[in-house]
C-alpha cells in the first residue's frame, strides 16, 4: 500500500464510517414494521447453481398487496429453492406456491414478532459498532505505523487517535440514534 499521509488516513476512516452508516440505514429500512415492501427479501440467500444468490437476482419480487408479496423466479426449477431459503430465512415468513409464483403474506406483528424484529435491528446495529471499531483500530493502526516507519511523531500519533476517537463516537452515537428510532418504530401498534 502506497503511504498515505495523517489526513488521508482520517479522510479514508471518516468516509469508511459513513458508508456504514448508510448501510445500516438501509438494513434497517428492510426490517418491516406489518407492511410488505419488495426490499424485506435483498438479504435471503438462495443457492443458484452452488453459488448463494439475494431472490430478487433470481426472481422477480413485487407487491401484490400491501400485505403480500408476489416472488417469480426467472427460471421454474428455482421455485422449490427460493421457497424454502425464504421460509429458512430469520424473517418469519410463510411463503406458499401457486403454479409459478410464489406469494409471501406478511404476518401481522404480534408482540412476540416485535420482540425478535427489535433483537434483529439490535444485532444490525452491533454489527455497525464493530464496523465502526475496526475502522477505528485500521486508522489508528495504520498511523502507528507510520511512527515506527519515522514519517509522523509521537505527538500526531495521539493527536490523530484522538481525532479518530472523536469521529468513532460521533458515529456510533448516530448508530445509536438510528436504533432508538427504529425500536420506537417497532413499539408503535
Amino acid at each position: 500500500m502506497a503511504e498515505m499521509t495523517i489526513a488521508e488516513i482520517k479522510q479514508s476512516a471518516e468516509q469508511k464510517m459513513g458508508k456504514s452508516l448508510e448501510s445500516l440505514k438501509n438494513d434497517l429500512a428492510k426490517v418491516r414494521t406489518g407492511r410488505a415492501h419488495t426490499g424485506i427479501l435483498d438479504h435471503v440467500m438462495v443457492d443458484y447453481y452452488g453459488s448463494p444468490t439475494a431472490v430478487p437476482q433470481v426472481a422477480n419480487v413485487s407487491l401484490v398487496d400491501s400485505r403480500t408479496l408476489g416472488v417469480q423466479p426467472y427460471e421454474k426449477n428455482m421455485i422449490g429453492k427460493i421457497e424454502k431459503a425464504i421460509r429458512d430465512g430469520d424473517l418469519g415468513l410463510n411463503p406458499a406456491t401457486h403454479g409459478d409464483i410464489i406469494r409471501v403474506p406478511m404476518p401481522s406483528l404480534t408482540e412476540e414478532r416485535r420482540r425478535d424484529l427489535i433483537k434483529v435491528v439490535r444485532g444490525e446495529a452491533e454489527t455497525a459498532r464493530v464496523a465502526m471499531r475496526n475502522i477505528r483500530r485500521d486508522a489508528n493502526g495504520a498511523v502507528k505505523d507510520m511512527v515506527k516507519a519515522k514519517t509522523a511523531t509521537e505527538d500526531e500519533d495521539r493527536r490523530t487517535q484522538d481525532e479518530v476517537q472523536k469521529l468513532t463516537d460521533k458515529y456510533i452515537a448516530d448508530i445509536d440514534k438510528l436504533l432508538a428510532e427504529k425500536e420506537k418504530d417497532l413499539l408503535a401498534v
